[in-house]
Order: C-alpha cells, then structure tokens, then sequence
C-alpha cells in the first residue's frame, strides 16, 4: 500500500526526519492490544516474528544514504500506549533508523508545530492530523518556506534536546 508517507520516502534523497507528540495513537491497533495482553517481540528470536513490512521501507530508504531521524515528544510518566511505542522500536533501529526521546516538560519553549508530521529533504513538510483519540484522520503536504522553517528549526532543537532511544528509560 502506498501512503503519502511512502511517497516522501520514495523521493527523498538526503533527510527524512518525524516529530511524533501524541500520547496515544490508534487505541484499535491489534498490535497494541496484543501487547497490552502480554505479547512482547524478542530482539533475539525470529526476525520474521517482530519485522514489520514499514521497515523494509526504512531499509530500502536509509540504504540510499537517506538519514531517518524520528523524535518523540512524551509526557512522563509515559501513557501504556507510549511504552508500547518504547518496547516496538528496536526494529526501527535495526532497519536504519535513528530514533531519541524527549520529557515534554523540556520542549515547554520549544515553537512547535501543531501537529505530528513528516519532513522530507527539508522541502516538503507532511502534517498528520488526529482524532481526539488518536486515528488518523487527515494529511496535508505544506512546501512555503516559513512552514518548512518552522519545522527544521523546532526538529532540530527537539533533537538537541532528545535522549538516543537506547539511553532512554520511560518513566
């Protein structure tokens, strides 16, 4: 299935870089409701058993020399669905991904965007618009420079301010 989100990807050749902060996505999620049951993925056991078909995206796409960069803003203590999001992330790693954390009280005077989004080649910026309680309900492609602006410099202060996901403890 091809998704804006894939499309970026597909045509990025330098960055691609996330800001996710939201505390809870998609409550549905078969995959978070196995693991609210006790299903936990093993970093060492069957690679078939925890790769997800996104991250043969992320191989493909940081294989190209395309820098992925994912940060997330929490609130701590961390919501059931973000230590979910903590446990589920090695695959990210593994597939070329760089992903750091940040304590939403250290992005307090942070200017940040209104809403999760995607940022590609710092040209097109990909905003993903939420529900209340967390499914997507819309995407919306932005190119003018103030908006661009606007993302690469709050990006990149939140990735100054992250913690690497494998220094990152939820709390």
């Amino acid at each position: 299935m091809t998704t804006p989100v894939h499309e970026g990807l597909a045509k990025a050749t330098q960055s691609a870089v996330h800001l996710e902060m939201r505390d809870t996505y998609q409550p549905s999620d078969p995959e978070f409701i196995a693991w609210q049951q006790g299903k936990r993925l093993d970093p060492a056991g069957d690679r078939s058993s925890w790769w997800r078909p996104f991250l043969d995206v992320v191989a493909e796409t940081t294989a190209r020399g395309v820098v992925m960069q994912r940060a997330r803003i929490v609130s701590e203590p961390v919501t059931d669905y973000i230590r979910y999001e903590y446990d589920v992330t090695f695959p990210n790693i593994v597939a070329g991904e760089q992903v750091r954390w940040l304590a939403r009280r250290k992005a307090a005077d942070i200017a940040l965007p209104g809403t999760d989004l995607w940022m590609f080649d710092d040209k097109a910026v990909l905003f993903t618009y939420f529900s209340g309680i967390g499914e997507v309900v819309d995407r919306e492609w932005r190119t003018e420079p103030a908006v661009v602006d606007l993302v690469k410099s709050a990006f990149e202060t939140v990735w100054e301010r992250a913690t690497p996901h494998e220094e990152y403890r939820p709390r």
